[in-house]
């Protein structure tokens, strides 16, 4: 029989590894292989990218379960499939055109802060956060120092997108229902800032938990309870807003009014 070519790559009798397999699992290869995907929509599996999208609201530790079933059969733990990606773009999009629309954008205003919101809040500060929290892990959070593991940058990113979506969804899609109906949300009125201020913790909180959360999932990093740190300072800053009439909701209407 003919020799068969293993997915994950194997070390052979003299310690050396399959140059081949070696070359298919480095991290351009891995990121030439989502990007070659991002665009053939019948490869992706949109239906199983909603259901993390629906568990990471109700059952977070789901979704990072199958990372490791992901890391199992396929030898990676970051998404091989850009469809999370594509729907989280479609609920970017419209979402922040119904954010304009509250605010009484005009159409150009609205392509203005469709911009700054795909490009600056989303990839911008996801990249920034990813490629931080990517070196954290690596240099300081490692039980020990190997090449055999480390923290993939792509699944950093990922970690990201996670704890991005919910935030997305209670800043962008759910909050807009009370800036000019339920609530009117200004600095003058207490219950417009204790509501604003309110729907920002929640979504902030959730980012810092479900980055903890996918951090803490993989075995070889140690002491990723600190992630849950900045939860204390976000409380500490929620119950000083108060004292101050900081009102966050307001702030980022007025900041996206003078953005676009």
């Amino acid at each position: 029989m003919l020799p068969t070519t293993t997915y994950s790559p194997q070390s052979h009798g003299n310690g050396t590894v399959n140059s081949r397999d070696a070359a298919r699992h480095t991290a351009g290869a891995k990121r030439y292989k989502y990007l070659r995907r991002l665009f053939r929509f019948r490869q992706m599996d949109f239906e199983f990218a909603m259901w993390q999208m629906l568990y990471l609201f109700t059952s977070p530790q789901k979704v990072y379960r199958n990372f490791h079933y992901r890391k199992q059969t396929k030898d990676q733990w970051a998404r091989d499939d850009p469809a999370f990606l594509v729907l989280l773009s479609i609920w970017l999009c419209v979402s922040t055109v119904g954010f304009a629309f509250v605010l009484e954008m005009g159409f150009v205003q609205t392509i203005k802060l469709l911009l700054w919101v795909v490009f600056i809040d989303c990839i911008g500060v996801g990249l920034l956060i990813s490629t931080l929290m990517w070196f954290i892990t690596n240099k300081y959070l490692m039980k020990q120092q190997s090449k055999d593991y480390d923290v993939e940058w792509g699944y950093a990113f990922d970690v990201h997108l996670n704890a991005f979506y919910p935030l997305l969804i209670i800043l962008h899609f759910i909050q807009p229902f009370f800036i000019n109906h339920i609530v009117f949300i200004t600095d003058e009125w207490f219950l417009g800032s204790f509501v604003g201020n309110t729907l920002w913790l929640i979504a902030v909180g959730y980012y810092i938990y479900i980055t903890f959360l996918g951090y803490s999932a993989l075995p070889f990093l140690k002491n990723t309870v600190i992630l849950l740190y900045p939860f204390a300072l976000l409380v500490l800053v929620y119950f000083i807003a108060f004292g101050l009439r900081w009102n966050f909701t307001a702030a980022l209407c007025n900041f996206y009014r003078i953005r676009v």
